[in-house]
């Protein structure tokens, strides 16, 4: 099934990227020779999607806008519908979710999370689309115990194929200790526009906000999603030594300077 609309929550403070974040947005932060937002939009776009919603602070829809289109479109994306929303609080990423509801209407949507990067050939929504079948699709991944405290994880059921399988519940960051598997959500979903009642009606969650995790337990109780596992991490690039590490990757496989580029990293860690 084709899926014609995408959701990009980029409202983050950045926290773990200060200071480069105290006054550039987060997702307006270049990787190689572009911003993560636009890789969000530009990944959505390669999944299907023809409309894309950019979730943002006050005052940043306004940039988007003019990164998009002030010197005309972006190539690839001139026949792309962007529009900024505006989360005026920040109160968690369900709830940034929740704010594209109006603009998302009936429809079953993708949400890319702009802090991940798919590696070159290493894209996940035409996977989670080829599963959808009227139910909620999430990306997953198998965590080491270490990342089981800084990732939701959900409760694994019956296996459909290989890649695809019923989830049964989700835990918000539970920990080695508490986690119900080793299936991680890596900020990669397919939703059915059910999840805007499930949003609305929830309490705070871990650390006093809306968490998506808990709409994606309320799904999975219920039967109404299904888990997509990806092949290949995503690069993490909400961390500095995440952005180095996707700098590196991306650069390397860039079209135009990737080869002068392995030259010269070869170089450099030649000379240490």
């Amino acid at each position: 099934m084709s899926i014609e609309v995408a959701v990009v929550p980029a409202a983050g403070r950045g926290t773990r990227m200060r200071p480069a974040t105290r006054v550039v947005p987060k997702a307006l932060i270049p990787v190689v020779d572009r911003p993560a937002i636009q890789y969000a939009v530009e990944e959505s776009v390669r999944g299907g999607a023809r409309e894309v919603i950019l979730i943002v602070d006050p005052g940043v829809g306004v940039l988007a806008e003019r990164h998009f289109w002030e010197e005309g479109p972006l190539p690839g994306l001139a026949d792309v519908k962007i529009t900024p929303v505006v989360q005026e609080i920040p109160h968690g990423l369900g709830d940034a979710v929740l704010t594209a509801r109006e603009v998302v209407a009936d429809r079953p949507f993708f949400c890319v999370l702009a802090d991940n990067i798919p590696p070159p050939g290493g894209d996940v929504l035409p996977g989670m689309a080829a599963a959808f079948d009227d139910t909620s699709v999430v990306c997953l991944r198998r965590l080491t115990p270490d990342f089981l405290e800084r990732y939701g994880v959900i409760v694994p059921g019956a296996w459909r194929d290989r890649d695809v399988v019923e989830v049964r519940g989700a835990v918000e960051k539970p920990g080695a200790a508490h986690a119900p598997s080793d299936l991680g959500l890596i900020g990669r979903y397919l939703f059915t526009p059910d999840v805007f009642s499930i949003l609305e009606s929830l309490p705070a969650g871990v650390g006093g906000e809306i968490q998506l995790t808990d709409a994606i337990a309320e799904l999975g109780e219920t039967g109404r999603c299904l888990g997509f596992v990806a092949g290949q991490d995503l690069l993490d690039i909400g961390n500095p030594l995440g952005l180095l590490e996707a700098s590196t990757v991306l650069g390397l496989s860039h079209e135009e300077w990737g080869a002068e580029y392995r030259t010269y990293l070869a170089d450099v860690v030649g000379e240490m």
